[in-house]
């Protein structure tokens, strides 16, 4: 079985042909979007990172890397909750899975973090 490929995007970015299964990976509801023009298969606001740490992170790249380490440690906690998401998605086989999140720095965001776990999920199966 192919293993499907991981992308992120902003949410802010027009959807593209390959983007496969779009999912919003945000807690909070993107400003100035409304639900028909984001082009989304599912919104996983649960796998984003709590409030709390999202608040505390403040994309205050000093904290960047307790901010990874914290969240995956939120997802590793959760881990049956993030399986359950993501276990129907495989079933359909997609080739292309794209997180999409609505933070300006395209190098320091929870999706590049889930991204990660989610693809070391994938690969043990």
């Amino acid at each position: 079985m192919m293993k499907p490929h991981i992308n992120i995007k902003r949410i802010y970015d027009p959807p593209a042909k390959d983007d496969g299964v779009r999912i919003l990976v945000d807690r909070v509801w993107p400003r100035g979007k409304k639900k028909e023009d984001l082009h989304m298969d599912a919104w996983w606001k649960d796998m984003a990172p709590s409030t709390e740490l999202r608040k505390w992170f403040n994309h205050d790249l000093d904290k960047w890397e307790v901010f990874c380490e914290s969240y995956e440690e939120e997802l590793t906690a959760n881990r049956k909750d993030v399986e359950s998401e993501l276990q129907p998605l495989l079933k359909n086989h997609p080739k292309t899975i794209t997180l999409l999140y609505s933070a300006h720095d395209t190098e320091h965001n929870q999706a590049i973090v889930l991204r990660d776990f989610l693809q070391k999920l994938i690969n043990k199966h």
